[in-house]
């Protein structure tokens, strides 16, 4: 049986040595994936994106069918954002990356998702730092427009609540960062986050501490190499009206 395996990038930068690959799992029949490392990490593959994609159509179902428009932290291998443009009453959806190669590779369709984000009108790609932007004095996201709210927020970048990529990211989970991150919602508005991990008491109640009403949905999905089942986090937080 032969075997594939393609380095698409390599690049360095700030936040350490990044690479994209492209494989065929030999334990799978040759199924092809791509797999995003930091490092010696793991950081996404395409055949676990079932959590990432239902923090999107989870959370946003929530809002109903009013006009959204939409922030996500974080672009991986695009699957957050693929599930949010789903929704036709999406008008806006920024995805911010502080990874530059992350976004490159989108946008030269490198991975499988970026012709469709790409050539969906509502979808811009922001190269920044989602946790400067969501602790920052002003009130939006928006560069245009610094007092433009969002309907949702919508982050996939840390493994978990307590578990960071970057250490200087801690910060972003206190009753500060919550806060400054709530400024930038309308009433109603929603803070929907991944975790790798099973749900944690305490942020729940930080959570309790800055928004309205709180929950956290067990994700569930087939592990092809355990023959059981694996799970992730979905945390949902929605400002008072």
């Amino acid at each position: 049986m032969s075997f594939e395996f393609t380095e698409l990038d390599y690049q360095r930068t700030s936040h350490g040595e990044i690479s994209l690959r492209r494989r065929a799992e030999p334990r799978l029949d040759g199924k092809i994936l791509y797999e995003v490392k930091l490092g010696d990490e793991f950081l996404m593959s395409s055949l676990f994106s079932e959590a990432e994609e239902q923090l999107s159509t989870i959370g946003l179902k929530t809002l109903g069918e009013k006009s959204l428009d939409v922030i996500v932290g974080g672009l991986g291998l695009g699957y957050t954002a693929w599930a949010a443009l789903k929704y036709p009453n999406v008008e806006s959806l920024i995805v911010v990356d502080v990874m530059k190669p992350v976004i490159d590779w989108h946008q030269r369709e490198l991975v499988p998702l970026g012709r469709e984000l790409n050539e969906d009108p509502r979808c811009a790609l922001v190269h920044a730092d989602f946790f400067e932007l969501a602790t920052a004095d002003f009130r939006g996201f928006y560069n245009d427009n610094y007092e433009k709210l969002a309907h949702a927020v919508l982050l996939d970048i840390d493994h978990s609540p307590s578990h960071w990529l970057n250490p200087e990211n801690e910060s972003f989970y206190s009753p500060t960062g919550l806060r400054s991150l709530a400024k930038k919602l309308h009433g109603g508005g929603l803070f929907g986050m991944w975790s790798n991990d099973p749900p944690e008491a305490d942020f729940i109640r930080l959570l309790e501490q800055v928004f309205d009403s709180v929950s956290a949905e067990i994700i569930s999905f087939p592990n092809p190499y355990s023959g059981a089942e694996s799970s992730n986090t979905i945390y949902l937080a929605h400002k008072s009206l």
